[in-house]
């Protein structure tokens, strides 16, 4: 095992507040089983003047996910007996459902429910309870893949997982979680809080930076499964000491759900039960990160070190950064290499067989990448490569090939001819999608194109649309109900022999290729 370097470390701590700028933080690191540093800064709350401390909760998000599989394996010796239950959830559902396995591994094909509820006419500070939750995982009538065949992150396969245990089981999903999870782990003041609009000890999550200021976030969503649990810095910090007391447990639920586990074609598959799977700086990490508007959270386990780093802000800075930074100190990594700059590599692209955009961009730091939820910075590794953790571009004369294998996903991208303008009027209407039972209304004014959807939330705000090339457009969506919102959603005309339009297919990377009939 590698030595801890104690003064690297704590210099490490001293700097977050400066580099992840906002009202306030935690940071924590177990080593060998025991807490060797305990850090928070700031205001929990900067109206009331609120002290932030290693006591008080805040929402982990989507780290509650290992926590919901770690339940089901607990509960259950073969969580596949509970599969004869998801049929009456996804009553809508064509063709076949994915395993319990797939829905804790991520790949179910599922879209993800929160990125669809934007389609679903919600608005970011609208309120989604429990009853709203599986009424909007229920509209679903296909998925964007066949379940097993690759990865796509959907918060909605971790609702199921809940609700499926609670249909078994007979009891709450909160009372199981704290019966056989928090107390075990040794986790005394973590709960359930389910209600994001509660404020737990008094925590105020922030949206904003330095230069535009700090705003409350205003939330009022109900989730558990995929996220919901409350957990203070010193309850994070005992759940990483009680995996590190049950490390040779062949029966300990980390080291059960962290374990390998494949693809349907048996390829290695990166995230599983909750949990990825990643190589960090010659180092094998299993870990996860989880955000709600004004929160953003990281932890991270290091098996062969018997170390664990966790990071919490109640503002949306990169909490994974941070908690990577803190590993690269205590393990006295080296420096990575300084970047080079990109040359050529700028274009825009169309991934057809998922019907996204991707767009490429020339920076001094290397090649920035637009294809999922936000944008992704490639190194350049030669004249033709770049390369991010998860992500290789190669450019080939026809076009641009991307290799995600923590996807299991290999995309090949032809190049478009981007065009400034294009009057919306011929496209201008309302569609509608029986894929989602969802409705959508473009309209253009004066030269601008903008888009509202309508569905069982009602009506939601109009959002811009841009014209990318012909036959595509770009449909901006920066906040929605969760933190993880869209990003940009690809949305191309679908013509017919004749040139006329019959519909339209909108999609993002998390919620893909929706089709749309009409105008109507």
């Amino acid at each position: 095992m590698t030595g801890i370097d104690m003064r690297a470390l704590d210099r490490a701590l001293d700097l977050l507040p400066g580099q992840y700028r906002g009202p306030a933080g935690v940071a924590g690191v177990v080593k060998d089983g025991q807490v060797i540093a305990r850090r928070a800064w700031g205001y929990a709350d900067m109206v009331t003047r609120l002290p932030m401390t290693a006591a008080r909760r805040m929402p982990i998000c989507s780290i509650s996910k290992q926590m919901t599989c770690a339940l089901l394996l607990d509960l259950f010796d073969d969580p596949e007996e509970l599969a004869p239950l998801l049929p009456d959830l996804l009553p809508r559902f064509e063709g076949p459902l994915p395993s319990i396995a797939q829905l804790c591994h991520n790949q179910s094909g599922l879209r993800d429910y929160w990125a669809v509820s934007v389609l679903q006419g919600a608005v970011p500070e609208g309120r989604c309870s429990a009853a709203q939750g599986l009424a909007l995982l229920a509209t679903a009538r296909d998925g964007h893949f066949a379940p097993g065949a690759y990865y796509s992150y959907s918060n909605g396969n971790f609702r199921l997982l809940a609700e499926l245990i609670m249909r078994a089981t007979g009891r709450d999903f909160d009372t199981l979680l704290s019966e056989r999870i928090l107390r075990p782990a040794g986790m005394p003041t973590a709960c359930l809080g389910a209600d994001t609009s509660a404020r737990i000890d008094g925590v105020t999550g922030y949206e904003g930076n330095d230069e535009v200021g700090f705003l409350p976030a205003e939330t009022a969503i109900t989730w558990f499964g995929d996220a919901g649990v409350m957990a203070s810095l010193d309850d994070m910090l005992a759940w990483e000491r009680h995996i590190d007391t049950t490390r040779d447990d062949p029966a300990g639920l980390y080291r059960r759900i962290s374990a390998p586990v494949t693809f349907a074609d048996g390829r290695p598959a990166p995230y599983g039960f909750g949990l990825r799977r990643y190589l960090h700086a010659g180092h094998e990490v299993t870990g996860h990160g989880g955000g709600l508007r004004g929160f953003c959270s990281y932890r991270l386990h290091v098996a062969a070190e018997r170390l664990s780093v966790v990071v919490i802000f109640n503002h949306e800075a990169s909490a994974l950064r941070a908690a990577e930074g803190l590993l690269a100190a205590a393990l006295g990594l080296p420096e990575p290499a300084a970047p080079q700059a990109a040359q050529g590599w700028g274009g825009l692209w169309l991934d057809r067989e998922n019907d996204l955009f991707l767009r490429t961009t020339d920076t001094p730091g290397g090649v920035r990448l637009h294809y999922a939820v936000s944008p992704v910075l490639l190194s350049v590794s030669g004249d033709c490569r770049a390369e991010a953790p998860g992500i290789l571009l190669r450019r080939e004369d026809d076009g641009l090939v991307m290799a995600r294998p923590a996807e299991n996903l290999t995309v090949r991208a032809v190049p478009l001819v981007p065009v400034a303008h294009v009057d919306a009027s011929g496209i201008a209407g309302r569609y509608h999608s029986a894929t989602i039972g969802a409705g959508l209304e473009i309209e253009a004014r004066d030269g601008a194109a903008y888009i509202g959807f309508d569905g069982i939330f009602g009506r939601g705000p109009m959002e811009r649309m841009y014209p990318l090339a012909e036959d595509l457009w770009t449909v901006t969506c920066r906040r929605a109900m969760d933190a993880a919102a869209p990003g940009e959603w690809t949305l191309r005309i679908r013509r017919d022999p004749d040139g006329g339009i019959e519909g339209l297919v909108l999609g993002c990377w998390l919620a893909r290729a929706i089709r749309y009939d009409g105008p109507i």
